[in-house]
């Protein structure tokens, strides 16, 4: 059997779009990869973040945010991608660290307005996010 790649998302809080990407592509890739999030902040998971992922039909209430320290020199992973733009700009770089990727998405715990509204913000990225996963790991 063949060694999984490891693969990080890294976000600023480990709140919404990294926990996201590494739900979605556990669901898919769990036996070619092993998955990771963290946060250079982290802070804690948001529970929009939870329910958009339940109405997606993956149970991640056990989730928990995490630092980039918990990492560091500590895994190596063939994969780190950056999943907003802050991470990407404060990321270091450090060794043990294969390809590096930068995926953009809004920060859906920065919208705005009644919980509906909010809520469909973490839903249109949570889809934003699923479709690249499924790209991405179709590619390889």
């Amino acid at each position: 059997m063949t060694e999984k790649i490891r693969v990080l998302f890294l976000c600023t809080g480990n709140s919404a779009r990294s926990q996201m990407a590494e739900a979605f592509l556990h669901q898919i890739g769990h036996d070619r990869f092993e998955v990771h999030s963290a946060g250079l902040d982290p802070s804690v998971v948001n529970p929009f973040t939870i329910l958009v992922l339940e109405e997606a039909g993956i149970d991640w209430s056990g989730a928990r945010a995490k630092g980039l320290d918990e990492y560091l020199g500590k895994v190596h992973f063939g994969y780190l991608i950056t999943v907003c733009s802050r991470a990407e700009e404060r990321c270091p770089i450090f060794p043990g660290m294969g390809q590096r990727l930068h995926w953009p998405f809004d920060d859906p715990a920065a919208a705005e307005g009644s919980d509906e509204e909010k809520l469909a913000v973490f839903r249109r990225v949570r889809d934003e996010i699923k479709a690249q996963v499924s790209t991405w790991y179709q590619d390889h």
